[in-house]
């Protein structure tokens, strides 16, 4: 079996399961607790905050524990538009963000606010000027994603930081799901006052997430009650997950320098392999360092890109056709659309990502096996042709 969808989820690492299971098995209290048993769970959370809080250069109360990804993006962007509404209603996106971070604002936008959705370039990229034209007297929020989850498109963040540090008013929220312990991702460097990580992204558990949230900066709740996280989101804590969170995000973090490098060499191989397979065409930036290390993205036109996904899950292949949010549906890619591809091409994409454990044979045997796939199908058209 060969998995390379790491994009869509990770398999947990063997040190966040033990983890996690110990302190499942130990301490079952309530974190909100005034007795021993709650305090011994309080401490735990605590401690997993001031490791996840080392790992991004951050204090501990800028750490913000939820439930994963989506609910991290949500609280970000409903909870400044709402929080800061009567300073202005203007927002600012791209076209190419993930579902939950469109859907909020697409929400957002029925409650009266105005949004300015970023166009990208044929490689999937965001330019600054693009930005700089759009801010308004009244933008009270600028969302840009790090890296695109489809294609793998690295995003100027830290330049858009710069040029936002000079608008006080703006508050900027990065969505860096597929980019960290992939690249380096330390919000005070980027810019950021909002940040949003996903732990099953990062050999994590599901159900776990994290809202970096710069101190001052203004949110309104969007789950009200019981007042944890510092009355930012609550609900009692799941103590085993936050746990097992901050473990899989100190060693991805502490790796990403030495994965870099492995993925990056991984990508290049597979560049190479694809490249000899008629008909396939690579998206994104020529350029390895445009884009991010642990993802290719590849379109085969004329051909249904969910057929060939299950032609590979013949031979125990998995990848993935976009994002796993967006699997099933029958549209073509959003982000390829807003790319300047055609909808044929657009249904036509394939993305295979992977982790620093793959070897250059996994990659040689995926080829090999998507080359045959490939054939196998265009025979019958060849035929027709005839």
């Amino acid at each position: 079996m060969l998995y390379l969808d790491y994009c869509s989820s990770t398999p947990m690492h063997p040190q966040v399961i033990q983890v996690i299971t110990d302190i499942m098995g130990k301490y079952y209290g309530n974190p909100s607790s005034l007795h021993r048993i709650g305090m011994e769970a309080e401490r735990l959370l605590n401690q997993s905050r001031e490791v996840i809080a080392s790992s991004l250069r951050c204090k501990p109360k800028e750490v913000i524990f939820t439930s994963g990804g989506t609910e991290s993006n949500n609280l970000a962007i409903k909870g400044t538009a709402f929080a800061r509404e009567r300073r202005g209603k203007h927002l600012i996106t791209s076209q190419i963000e993930h579902a939950s971070v469109l859907d909020p604002f697409k929400q957002l936008e029925l409650f009266g606010f105005r949004v300015t959705y970023l166009p990208v370039d044929s490689t999937g990229l965001i330019h600054l000027e693009d930005v700089r034209n759009a801010l308004q007297e009244d933008t009270i929020l600028v969302s840009i994603m790090h890296v695109n989850n489809e294609v793998g498109r690295i995003q100027p963040i830290q330049e858009i930081g710069q040029l936002l540090s000079n608008y006080p008013k703006v508050t900027f929220h990065v969505d860096a799901i597929q980019s960290m312990g992939k690249l380096e991702c330390i919000p005070q460097h980027l810019g950021a006052d909002l940040l949003s990580i996903s732990a099953h992204k990062l050999s994590g558990p599901k159900g776990a997430g994290v809202l970096y949230r710069r101190e001052g900066i203004e949110l309104q709740p969007q789950l009200t009650g019981g007042g944890q996280e510092f009355g930012l989101r609550s609900g009692t804590e799941n103590v085993p997950l936050m746990a097992g969170m901050a473990k899989a995000l100190r060693m991805a973090v502490d790796q990403q320098p030495k994965d870099r490098i492995i993925m990056y060499g991984l990508r290049e191989r597979l560049l190479q392999c694809l490249g000899e397979i008629d008909g396939l065409t690579i998206t994104g930036s020529k350029q390895m360092e445009d884009m991010a290390p642990q993802m290719v993205h590849f379109c085969l036109p004329g051909m249904r890109a969910e057929v060939i996904l299950h032609a590979l899950e013949q031979h125990e292949i998995y990848i993935s056709t976009r994002s796993a949010c967006a699997s099933g549906k029958e549209q073509p890619s959003h982000v390829l659309l807003a790319m300047g591809k055609d909808r044929e091409f657009a249904k036509s994409g394939l993305r295979v990502s992977y982790s620093a454990n793959q070897t250059f044979a996994e990659i040689d045997f995926f080829a090999d096996c998507l080359r045959q796939v490939v054939q196998q199908l265009q025979l019958p058209r060849k035929k027709v042709k005839r």
